[in-house]
């Protein structure tokens, strides 16, 4: 096989180069400005338990969670800053405290999961008026909807929070009421502000094994 003369293959790469210059962008379109999203980190992933953020005693007692239970036909979700998440018979689980005045309460009674929403600062005052305000108050609209959160649900039917940037889905494990007898110091039954008095009731307590985790 003969070679190309010098100049020829000179003139040969000066075209293709020339070519690849000048060919169009590709057009961004809707489509791809949402796959760059989507890589941006702009959705959910799904992270093990063990990956969940920060101390725990701030992301629940400073930051506050959202308790929700329900489906798409019907749910409820309150302010919380009671909780606990760590190892209990050897599975990742989050505990969590409603008391059965609360209107979520018969969401989690009825319900076998529960999600923990948690939020950016941006959202305290949304945490808020789902902490001060009660659910048997909105019947035409959900109180969550009300305070601007966009509602959607979980493989399992469980709701949880578009706006959230963690949520974590638990199934139950165990539940119960906390028993005044069973408390082994006076100092929550007898301080100036009892959170227990004679007329009000106590908490029910529920443990649910984590069984998803995301992130935004």
């Amino acid at each position: 096989m003969k070679k190309l003369p010098l100049f020829l293959l000179g003139i040969l790469i000066v075209v293709f180069t020339f070519s690849c210059h000048n060919n169009p962008k590709p057009e961004v379109t809707s489509e791809t400005e949402d796959v760059a999203n989507t890589l941006r980190g702009e959705t959910f992933r799904a992270i093990n338990p063990a990956e969940i953020p920060g101390n725990p005693i701030e992301l629940i007692g400073d930051q506050w969670m959202l308790i929700s239970a329900g489906n798409q036909e019907m749910y409820n979700t309150m302010t919380a800053s009671w909780g606990t998440l760590g190892e209990l018979w050897s599975r990742p689980v989050a505990t969590c405290y409603v008391r059965p005045s609360r209107h979520t309460f018969g969401f989690m009674e009825e319900n076998e999961y529960y999600t923990l929403c948690f939020f950016d600062e941006e959202y305290r005052e949304v945490l808020n008026y789902c902490g001060t305000t009660s659910g048997r108050d909105h019947q035409d609209k959900n109180k969550a909807e009300v305070a601007g959160l966009t509602p959607q649900f979980t493989e399992n039917g469980t709701v949880y929070f578009k706006e959230a940037y963690l949520v974590i889905e638990c199934k139950k494990l165990y539940a119960d009421l906390f028993k005044k007898e069973y408390f082994t110091t006076n100092d929550i039954l007898t301080k100036e502000s009892s959170l227990y008095p004679e007329e009000q009731d106590v908490h029910k307590f529920y443990i649910g094994e984590i069984v998803n985790c995301w992130m935004r």
